[in-house]
């Protein structure tokens, strides 16, 4: 199957599955996947980039989408944007009581795409259990998207 019937594929998925989400981690998980499909197929030009990009996307999706809210995104973001590498931003949400540590790494532009890209250490509180994650964040119109 050509890549871009897969990515035509993703695309259908996803706006079939949004349509009908009912929740902001279903809601991450769709977009994580057609966000990853799009990334993946655009590094690696072939079946197995879009599907890893997708399968990727979609756990990344979904851990956002689950526990963070427009504010905890918007902070994320900023933390890309602006803080200094190895410099820690952290914040604690007023609604929920989870607390997030960002701390970035310099910025660097991905050779396949021309996108400038940091990876990020980030340590969530979420119920009093601590998780911690070394994600990327590439810029993508303006704002930061985790890959």
């Amino acid at each position: 199957m050509k890549p871009i019937n897969i990515l035509l594929y993703v695309c259908v998925f996803t706006l079939l599955t949004t349509s009908c989400v009912t929740n902001k981690a279903q809601t991450g998980t769709a977009g994580g996947a057609a966000g990853g499909a799009i990334v993946g197929q655009a590094i690696g030009r072939d079946t197995e980039s879009t599907l890893i990009g997708a399968a990727v996307g979609a756990l990344l999706g979904y851990m956002v989408g689950n526990e963070m809210d427009k504010n905890d995104r918007a902070m994320m973001n900023q933390a890309y944007e602006s803080s200094p590498s190895f410099k820690t931003t952290q914040w604690v949400n007023p609604d929920t009581g989870n607390t997030y540590s960002v701390t970035p790494k310099p910025a660097y532009q991905q050779p396949k795409t021309g996108s400038n890209c940091r990876e990020a250490e980030i340590l969530t509180t979420i119920g009093g259990k601590a998780e911690k994650a070394v994600t990327t964040a590439c810029r993508i119109d303006g704002r930061w998207v985790i890959q």
